[in-house]
């Protein structure tokens, strides 16, 4: 680090370690409050904490109504760009806090009040980010479920969540489809115990659906009639939202987020991790039903006075791999938030960026998160944008990052493969399997001391038993993270993976993710994987699936033997890495998250489920036939 830089970062940082509550009664003095906290931080019990305990808000009203107040009322708070509908619109903040006023009269209409849940079953049209925003006026919680879920999967979160109501659209729009949305919530609410007393569906013109009598409401008809409804002010501990991420019980956990500690970690990370100012364009390229879409493509960017772009589009195919360069010129995008999937599918398929040929001058960063960036690909972006790119991790259950670059508070030199330093407010460190801490470049478990900072999840939904035993009993006194990965001795941090993404051969713990960082550097490879198969022998040894570049012709048997030398000169005989096996595809999930565990359980030939979250099914008999026709499926 450079000596201003690192002295910049480590001022801040210590005085959010050494004075929490001072630190962070700071930045909640930069939030509209109804009535501002006093008791900041209040511990319950050895597990459990409290933010902002007697503090009263309505994130709503700090997203919109505040903003209009503050002089934004004609700037631009929403961009909706879709090249599948080839429509663009844009609300100002004036517009958007009245079309969230009126929608929130909806569903006051309908019964909806504080405490209420609300799920949301939609695509990526401004339409979800009103109904939840209204949700969030009227003190309800919602809880979003990614469009286009199966019925089962639905069924299920309707069931734990037990909504008033659910509001969906006719349908989503996929490249080259139209999913109709309708009969798949029908059939969740047939499946689940728990049926909701309405149902509000916004018709699309691609496709319209049917209603059901009595419980059916069309969406443009009741804003019709509409009241506009006034913000319910909440007590910060008070549940904003529910959101579900996959547990390996396979019931899904519905992480708790709180009014109060959210809106205060948003508002800070938008300063101080993603240096924004108000009036910049913030462009997240998520979905609103992971965490990324709620909290920066809804929440962060309104609170903090921003434009925000919500897409509905895909990096590639709408209509090629210059989409994202379009988007950012088009809109004067200032920052550019992606998973590193995005930009490896535009490096496959437009290699050398020919299709870059828009004025990014308006782009000051780039960051990524959602899975490990490799090497490779941040070297890729970096050449061909000429930006500076910033690899940041955090976690469904956190809501915001954990690691950053901290742009807003120094630009610290990036070393690829690390998402830099811990941010100001979390405490990490890396632990062995008795819980104590390793030194410097020795890898262990991630885990952040408690008290985690604001923001952070707060308990799973109805089950505070799964959140302590998931959570916080594994090492007493820390959140474990369920990663793997090390600090060195500039104190940057490398995630290297999920745990379970450790394998051991012969006696000796690898991680693939430090295999993956050496193939995806070979010239010829678009993007891989690497997981641990059976081994008579050694117990497990490792094994690279591969996707070449588009245009690129190679050997297989050439290529295997190139890249065993380079794990072996990089790592060493040790690893035992000697299969490589050319895919056309890996299966992932709709977020772009590789099915690591499903491709261990090909190989190792055990019975697996199809997720409902993954994006390609037709992958994975593919996969398995290769697997087989070179004899690497356990007992073939």
């Amino acid at each position: 680090m450079t000596t201003q830089a690192k002295q910049d970062y480590q001022q801040l940082y210590q005085q959010a370690a050494n004075a929490p509550e001072t630190f962070w009664q700071q930045q909640a003095a930069k939030l509209n409050w109804y009535k501002a906290p006093q008791q900041i931080l209040q511990q319950q019990d050895a597990a459990h904490y409290q933010w902002f305990s007697d503090g009263v808000l309505n994130t709503a009203y700090l997203a919109l109504d505040s903003q209009v107040e503050q002089g934004r009322a004609e700037q631009t708070a929403l961009i909706y760009d879709s090249p599948v509908t080839n429509s663009q619109q844009r609300f100002s903040y004036r517009e958007l806090r009245d079309e969230v006023a009126r929608f929130a009269g909806v569903l006051k209409a309908l019964g909806v009040q504080k405490g209420d849940r609300v799920v949301i079953y939609m695509p990526m049209i401004p339409q979800a980010a009103i109904a939840m925003l209204a949700v969030a006026r009227l003190g309800a919680v919602h809880s979003v479920v990614f469009g286009g879920f199966s019925a089962h999967e639905l069924a299920l979160r309707i069931d734990d969540a037990k909504p008033k109501v659910v509001l969906s659209a006719s349908c989503g729009i996929e490249i080259s489809k139209v999913i109709a949305y309708k009969p798949l919530l029908d059939d969740a609410i047939n499946k689940a115990a728990h049926k909701p007393a309405h149902c509000v569906i916004y018709q699309r013109p691609q496709l319209k659906a049917e209603l059901q009598a009595g419980r059916d409401l069309d969406w443009q008809q009741a804003l019709l009639k509409a009241e506009p409804a006034a913000c319910v002010p909440v007590k910060a501990t008070d549940p904003l939202y529910v959101l579900y991420t996959s547990g390996t019980t396979g019931k899904p956990k519905g992480v708790v987020r709180d009014n109060g500690g959210h809106a205060v970690a948003l508002h800070y990370s938008m300063q101080a991790v993603y240096n924004t100012k108000p009036g910049d364009v913030f462009w997240a390229a998520s979905d609103v039903g992971w965490v990324v879409g709620h909290s920066y493509i809804v929440y962060a960017p309104l609170i903090a006075g921003c434009t925000t772009v919500l897409y509905e589009g895909k990096p590639v195919f709408t209509p090629d791999a210059s989409a994202f360069w379009r988007v950012c010129a088009e809109h004067k995008v200032n920052i550019l938030f992606a998973a590193p999937t995005a930009f490896r599918a535009i490096r496959k398929e437009d290699p050398e960026a020919a299709l870059q040929q828009y004025d990014l001058s308006a782009l000051r960063t780039i960051f990524m998160a959602g899975e490990r960036l490799d090497p490779a690909t941040y070297q890729w972006v970096v050449d061909k944008l000429q930006k500076p790119v910033i690899d940041h991790w955090w976690q469904t259950e956190t809501g915001w990052p954990i690691a950053a670059n901290p742009a807003g508070i120094a630009l610290l030199p990036a070393k690829p493969g690390s998402s830099t330093v811990p941010v100001p407010g979390f405490n990490v460190q890396i632990l062995d399997e008795a819980g104590q801490q390793v030194k410097a470049n020795e890898q262990g478990y991630i885990a952040l001391k408690l008290p985690l900072p604001p923001g952070c999840l707060t308990t799973i939904w109805g089950n505070d038993a799964r959140f302590v035993d998931g959570y916080l009993a594994t090492f007493p006194g820390y959140y474990a993270s369920g990663d793997g990965g090390y600090i060195d001795d500039d104190g940057y941090l490398f995630v290297m993976g999920r745990t379970d993404d450790v394998i051991n051969v012969a006696g000796h713990r690898l991680s693939t993710g430090e295999m993956e960082q050496i193939v995806a550097s070979h010239p010829a490879i678009a993007e891989c994987c690497v997981i641990g198969i059976p081994e008579p022998i050694k117990g497990q040894q490792p094994m690279a699936l591969v996707l070449i570049k588009n245009g690129v012709e190679v050997d297989e048997t050439i290529l295997e033997a190139e890249l065993v030398a380079m794990v072996r000169e990089e790592i060493g005989a040790l690893a035992c890495f000697k299969k490589a096996l050319i895919v056309k595809r890996l299966p992932k999930t709709r977020s772009g998250k590789i099915l690591r565990k499903l491709l261990r359980q090909i190989a190792d030939g055990s019975q697996y489920s199809v997720p409902s979250t993954i994006d390609d099914p037709a992958s994975l008999p593919e996969i398995a036939q290769l697997m087989q026709a070179r004899g690497l499926l356990s007992g073939s």
